[in-house]
C-alpha cells in the first residue's frame, strides 16, 4: 500500500458515485482532490470539504474518473497521458467496460464498476458509507500490471468494498442481465403504472410492497443511464429479446390455463431468489494462498478471474515479493470455507499453489 504520506487521490465527477467515492477516500485517511464539469457543483464539493482542491499533480498516485461512460476513456487517457508518475493507479466506476478498457491501453488503468447506488442523486445524495458490503467489479486486462491490480483492490476493501474479477466482455453480459435490463423493467413498469393513474388514481394507492421493491430503482438518476445503455446495448437487447419470450410463454400459459407451467415458473424463480448469494463472505475465518507466477502478460487477471468464477472473494492480496525476473508470489487472503476449493483450481491451471493459516 502506498505510505500515508504520499496518499493523495483525485476525483473527476462528483455526482452521487463519485462524491460518495471523494468521502469515502477521506474517511480512510486519503487527502482527496477533484473536479467536476459543472462549476456549481465543483464549488459545493470545496465547500463542503468533499475535495480540499481541484488540482492534480504527481503527488496524486490514485485517480478515479467517475464521469458518464461515454467520456471516462477519453478524459482518463488525457490525465494518463499529463501524468507519467509511474506509481499512479487509475479506475474508473462506469457501468460499461469492454469499450473503456478497450480505448485505454494504460497498464496503470483497471476499470471498475461499483455495484452500489441510490434514489438519492448528485453531491447532495453522496455518503461515505455507500460502498460497505457492495460488489466492486474490476477487470484487468493482459497490461495490468499486478502491483498496480493489488494497490487498487487495497483500497476497495479499505473503504468496505467486496472486489469480484472478471473480463470486461463478461462483465458487459453480466451486468445487462444484473443491472441494465432490470432498471429498463423498473421505468416500464413505474410507467404503466403512471399512465394508467391518469384515469384510475387509485391505482398508485394500492401500490403494496411487491410493486414498490420492482420500481425502487426506477427512482435514480435517469440522466447517467443512455451511455450506458448504448455502450451495452448488444448484452441489453439480448437479454430483452430472452425476457420477451418468457414473457410471451407466460401469456400463453395463462391462456391455456396451463397451471403447472405458471406453477414450476414461479417455484424455480422462488428457489433462485433464495439462493442468492449475499452481499459479503464472512471474513473472520480466513486461509491464505501463496500463488507461485510468471512474470508474463496475463498471469494476475487468470488468477483473480478464476476466483471470481468460482465465487471466491479475495479479502486481501499482495505481492510477497516482485514479480520481475523469474517471476513471484501473490498472497491471497479467502474464506477458509472456500481455500481449497480455489487451491485445486488453481492448480489445475498450472500454478504453483500452497495452502497455509
Amino acid at each position: 500500500m502506498t505510505s500515508p504520506s504520499r496518499r493523495r487521490a483525485y476525483v473527476v465527477g462528483l455526482g452521487l458515485i463519485g462524491a460518495s467515492l471523494a468521502k469515502a477516500l477521506s474517511a480512510a485517511g486519503w487527502l482527496v482532490s477533484g473536479d467536476d464539469a459543472d462549476p456549481n457543483v465543483r464549488q459545493a464539493a470545496l465547500d463542503e470539504g468533499v475535495i480540499v482542491d481541484t488540482f492534480m499533480g504527481d503527488d496524486h498516485t490514485l485517480l478515479f474518473v467517475a464521469t458518464p461512460a461515454g467520456s471516462v476513456a477519453e478524459i482518463a487517457n488525457a490525465l494518463l497521458h499529463s501524468f507519467a508518475n509511474p506509481s499512479l493507479v487509475a479506475s474508473d466506476v462506469a457501468g460499461v467496460k469492454s469499450s473503456i478498457v478497450s480505448d485505454v491501453l494504460d497498464p496503470r488503468f483497471v476499470g471498475g464498476h461499483p455495484m452500489a447506488g441510490s434514489e438519492q442523486r448528485g453531491l447532495r445524495g453522496s455518503k461515505a458509507d455507500l460502498f460497505q458490503g457492495c460488489n466492486w467489479v474490476l477487470t484487468p486486462t493482459d497490461m495490468t500490471k499486478p502491483e498496480t491490480y493489488s494497490e487498487l483492490h487495497g483500497v476497495l476493501r479499505e473503504i468496505g468494498a467486496n472486489v469480484v474479477t472478471v473480463s470486461a466482455e463478461d462483465h458487459d453480459r453480466l451486468v445487462a442481465i444484473a443491472s441494465h435490463v432490470p432498471h429498463l423493467l423498473a421505468g416500464a413498469l413505474m410507467n404503466e403504472a403512471a399512465q394508467t393513474a391518469e384515469t384510475n388514481a387509485v391505482l398508485l394507492q394500492l401500490a403494496a410492497g411487491g410493486f414498490r421493491d420492482m420500481t425502487r430503482i426506477a427512482a435514480g438518476d435517469p440522466s447517467i443511464w443512455p451511455d450506458v445503455l448504448f455502450e451495452n446495448r448488444d448484452a441489453v437487447s439480448d437479454t430483452l429479446v430472452a425476457l420477451e419470450k418468457r414473457l410471451e410463454n407466460l401469456r400463453i400459459a395463462l391462456a391455456d390455463e396451463a397451471r403447472d407451467i405458471i406453477t414450476e415458473s414461479l417455484a424455480s424463480a422462488s428457489e433462485a431468489r433464495r439462493t442468492l448469494p449475499g452481499r459479503a463472505l464472512s471474513s473472520e475465518n480466513l486461509t491464505y494462498l501463496r500463488v507461485g507466477v510468471a512474470d508474463q502478460p496475463g498471469v494476475l487477471a487468470s488468477v483473480t478471474r478464476a476466483a471470481s468464477e468460482l465465487l471466491v472473494n479475495i479479502y486481501d492480496i499482495e505481492i510477497a515479493h516482485g514479480i520481475e525476473g523469474v517471476g513471484g508470489t501473490l498472497l491471497l487472503a479467502v474464506d477458509s470455507a472456500q481455500a481449497t476449493l480455489l487451491r485445486d483450481e488453481l492448480t489445475s491451471l498450472g500454478f504453483n499453489v500452497v495452502q497455509e493459516r
